[in-house]
């Protein structure tokens, strides 16, 4: 059974020990007057599937924790998309080194939505295909993470299409039982990466009400060695820091204030597919660019307020503020000593509440969220002693731009017998876009777009357990999902894939989806299972289409609505305990997916495979815990030849080789050792037999044998 460790201040009242992390009490948890005991085991606990606390076993659709041991030990995760890489149902594509993009449920880029303590990292200039943008989140930085596979627009609004991810950040639940203040260590380094990572960090009471938090994280990723015949691939190193901090403050047994920041600065973080760096591996094409460097920038600040165990008409209330600013710095130099800098800074406030009641069939959730975008964007061609030649009329999305998004939502759990419950829910969004100067790729000249959309979304699931002790139990749902056109859709003007160039598309309608789910869920001692079968409806997917023009010697791509589809699959994740201290493991994903493209700049749609389709993935492994003091864990991961290609894979030859990303199998070994209270040390050798492998649709190969090794300590 999957299971994580809660451990808190012994200040911090009981009820709120519980739901440090979450907004509400799981169904039937019972509140008490006792300090909770030195270390509490209890089911995973997920907020995200349906905005209240519950076991994981309970919730009514396909989703994984993992925990900061997980995040930090377990895999020694690099970035946070490398921490998904192994779930059901999930590709981590990776453009560069830094740049990584989980394919959910066949999804990715935009048509995910990542949340952070319930705020949104998405924003209006997120892109269609893979991003960089999930590799800003710090996983040292986690308490955990929740993987909610499917549409979940309901609950979260536009962009929650393949699944939705919550970062819930480290603060007062991290705290080990009866100390005032923790402070640890951590390092991890890694021969293949030519990696060293470090973090610093204290958690602890200043007083009998407050608890602060703060942690700095050095990163420095030198360039990655592949398999046996690749070697060393240049310019894939990049440099990070990363520091965040957070005060809660327990007002009194059911309530608490949150105040926290967090910083990302990535330095020189290169795309070497488009450049000459690149690799010529399995017949890719190497790129004729000699710089395309990216800097990235986050900075989030939010004040949140939590208050459980109403008595009234209101029993629960959540609300909070946020202001978000992301900011991206491209810079390219071509052949030609063609030099340009461009980039964007996105503002984001936000704001929302949700609040809990009872009501005559069972329990109602609902509450409203707001966010605004203002955005800056520029492209500066330069001389070449690095002054400014000219400035264009926007960057790689419009300037003077702005993006706002409302959303209402409704969602009632109504049981209908002692073991079948169903909950219902529905959720009105308005997305409006208005960007002031945007460049008509037909004449050069500036024009103003602008446009409000707006969707009425519903969803239905069930949940019932099939045995009195409801470590057994079915569940099934249909939902509807739904994205609006969002500023990248409707103004960019950037490089696209391998010799493309998109230029914007004012005139699009928003994308449809409607998904069904069905599974089995097993928690028994013996056994920790999970298998979804999932299908879900396109109408109306905005997609990327060549117009016949050639630009700066690249072909044009525009967007437009390109018709229905479908995408569909079976995953199945399961643990089962052989004897004390030995399980085996195990986890498969097969999916298939097609939709009406235009991959001509003709007028009749074709049909043909999503891009970049999942291939039939599968991983098995063994792990034996020896009484809590010292772990090993080998796996073995395989991965089909990924040849089921739309047109715009196979012309995106820098990443994708002719006919498809080869097959791989990759073995790895993983062990760990606590030491003694508050140090752990965790080694393991990452692709034992040197294999040259890649994600398909990654910029980049794997790295080759890789030692890892990562110690924490804490005192």
């Amino acid at each position: 059974m999957l299971t994580y460790r809660v451990r808190a201040p012994r200040a911090v009242p009981p009820t709120v020990f519980v739901l440090l992390s979450a907004f509400s009490r799981a169904p039937g948890a019972e509140a008490t007057n006792a300090v909770p005991a030195a270390e509490t085991v209890m089911p995973a606990i997920v907020v995200t599937a349906t905005r209240e606390a519950r076991p994981a076993r309970e919730t009514p659709c396909a989703m994984s924790v993992l925990s900061a041991g997980v995040l930090r030990e377990d895999k020694a995760a690099r970035t946070v998309p490398d921490a998904l890489r192994a779930e059901p149902g999930i590709m981590a594509q990776k453009t560069a080194h830094a740049q990584g993009s989980p394919y959910i449920r066949g999804f990715t880029g935009y048509r995910n939505l990542f949340l952070i303590d319930g705020v949104r990292l998405n924003n209006s200039v997120f892109r269609d295909g893979p991003n960089q943008y999930w590799s800003t989140v710090d996983p040292l930085g986690l308490s955990r993470l929740e993987v909610v596979r499917g549409p979940f627009s309901v609950l979260y609004g536009s962009d929650a299409i393949g699944g939705t991810v919550n970062a819930v950040t480290r603060g007062a639940q991290d705290l080990r039982p009866g100390s005032g203040w923790d402070r640890s260590l951590y390092y991890r380094y890694a021969d293949a990466e030519n990696a060293h990572v470090a973090r610093l960090e204290t958690i602890g009471r200043a007083t009998a009400n407050l608890v602060l938090t703060a942690g700095y994280s050095y990163k420095d990723f030198g360039d990655v060695r592949g398999g046996k015949s690749v070697g060393v691939q240049p310019r894939t190193g990049y440099g990070e820091r990363d520091w965040d901090a957070k005060a809660e403050y327990f007002v009194g047994d059911n309530a608490w204030l949150v105040l926290a920041h967090q910083s990302v600065d990535i330095d020189d973080a290169w795309r070497t597919h488009k450049t000459v760096h690149g690799i010529d591996w399995a017949g890719l094409t190497v790129g004729e660019e000699l710089r395309r460097a990216l800097d990235q920038n986050r900075d989030l600040t939010y004040l949140q307020y939590h208050h459980l165990d109403l008595h009234g008409p209101v029993e629960e209330i959540h609300a909070g503020v946020s202001r978000h600013l992301q900011s991206e710095t491209q810079d390219r130099l071509r052949t030609g000593d063609r030099h340009d800098v461009q980039g964007f800074d996105v503002e984001t406030a936000g704001a929302f509440f949700t609040l809990k009641s009872p009501s005559p069939a069972g329990r109602l959730i609902y509450g409203a969220e707001f966010y605004r975008d203002d955005v800056a964007s520029y492209l500066r061609t330069l001389n070449s002693d690095g002054t400014v030649r000219a400035t264009a009329i926007q960057g790689p999305v419009g300037d003077n731009a702005a993006y706002d998004l409302l959303g209402t939502y409704l969602q009632d759990e109504i049981p209908l017998a002692s073991r079948l419950v169903m909950i219902l829910g529905a959720r009105y969004e308005l997305a409006r876009a208005a960007a002031g100067a945007v460049q008509d790729p037909a004449t050069g000249e500036r024009i103003a777009v602008a446009g409000a959309w707006d969707d009425l979304a519903g969803s239905a699931r069930m949940l019932c357990h099939l045995n009195e002790q409801r470590t057994w139990s079915a569940f099934a749902g249909v939902s509807q999902g739904f994205r609006a056109p969002n500023l990248s859709d409707l103004t960019r003007f950037d490089t696209a894939r391998t010799d493309e160039i998109e230029t914007p598309s004012p005139d699009l309608d928003p994308e449809h989806y409607v998904s069904c789910e069905a599974g089995l869920k097993a928690a028994t001692p013996e056994l920790s299972a999970q298998l979804a079968c999932f299908h879900t409806d396109v109408a109306g997917m905005i997609a990327r289409t060549p117009t016949g023009r050639v630009i700066d010697g690249n072909h044009e791509v525009t967007k437009r609505n390109s018709g229905d589809g479908y995408v569909q699959g079976v995953e199945i994740d399961a643990r089962y305990r052989v004897r004390r201290g030995l399980s085996a493991f195990g986890a498969f994903t097969y999916m298939d997916g097609r939709v009406e493209a235009y991959p001509t700049s003709g007028v009749e749609p074709v049909t043909e495979y999503i891009d970049r389709l999942m291939p039939p993935t599968g991983r098995v492994g063994l792990r034996w815990d020896g009484d809590g003091r010292y772990w090993i864990e080998g796996a073995c991961t395989a991965a089909s030849r990924a040849d089921r290609l739309s047109t715009q894979d196979r012309s995106d030859s820098s990443r994708i080789p002719p006919g498809g990303t080869p097959a791989y199998t990759v073995y790895d070994l993983r062990g760990g050792w606590n030491l003694k209270e508050g140090l752990s040390l965790s080694l393991a050798v990452e692709n034992l037999t040197d294999e040259d492998y890649r994600i398909h649709g990654s910029g980049v190969n794997e790295p080759g044998r890789n030692f890892v090794a990562a110690m924490q300590s804490t005192f």
